[in-house]
């Protein structure tokens, strides 16, 4: 995991970080994690767990996951989806 992760953080360009993304995940992949960012932007946002398992017709577990994630004070996510707002 280390290595992937140093690799990641090498990378700055956006395009060539979407290649790497388009060759070593698959489009679920890709749609699900796009999907648990959009959940938690939602959340913060002050949207409603129902309101986006209905939106998204995912199961609340999805969503409770992502609402834990942001309560931590210390979560990278939810420090950076702050930081876009």
């Amino acid at each position: 995991m280390n290595e992937i992760i140093k690799i990641f953080t090498e990378i700055t360009d956006q395009r060539e970080m979407e290649k790497l993304f388009n060759e070593i995940l698959t489009d679920k992949e890709r749609s699900d994690i796009n999907l648990r960012w959009q959940l938690m932007k939602e959340l913060s946002d002050g949207m409603s767990q129902r309101d986006i398992a209905s939106k998204y017709r995912i199961s609340l577990c999805k969503i409770t996951r992502g609402a834990k994630i942001l309560k931590n004070k210390r979560s990278i996510c939810r420090k950076l989806i702050n930081e876009k707002d």
